[in-house]
């Protein structure tokens, strides 16, 4: 059996100047930010804004940081489904700058990322809601 392409989503953006700290490159929590719009523009795409959005926390978050983003550089960010669980999704993620005055297009960060899906009113993890089990699953073909 293989199994079609995961969902997948990609934003691009450009480093802003709040992006930045005083090492004159990105500020660790623009990945973060750039994941979450990646997310949404994946949650955007599979049409389960809804069921989703309402209780959706991050539990696990692992980043390596490979390259520096500058001020004014373009960056994608690209998200892909790896495992959808009974009460969580994992994902991949990477971020690449673009070519950039001297600097070549390079990886800037990549990693995975675990999402808990938490019913309304429980503080607890539950399962997801059958419309996002059915539009992030990945297909199997034989």
């Amino acid at each position: 059996m293989t199994s079609h392409e995961p969902s997948t989503a990609t934003v691009t953006r450009r480093v802003e100047w709040v992006d930045t700290d005083a090492s004159g490159h990105q500020h660790n929590s623009l990945i973060v930010r750039l994941l979450e719009a990646a997310e949404h523009e994946l949650i955007l795409l599979a049409g389960i804004t809804e069921e989703y959005m309402v209780g959706a926390p991050r539990v696990r978050q692992e980043i390596d940081f490979t390259g520096k983003l500058y001020f004014g550089q373009t960056v994608t960010a690209s998200i892909v489904v790896e495992r959808v669980g009974r009460a969580s999704i994992t994902y991949s993620f990477d971020v690449w700058g673009e070519a950039f005055k001297d600097v070549p297009r390079r990886k800037a960060a990549s990693g995975r990322l675990v999402v808990a899906h938490v019913p309304a009113g429980s503080d607890q993890a539950g399962p997801w809601p059958d419309a996002v089990r059915a539009a992030l699953t990945p297909r199997q073909t034989d």
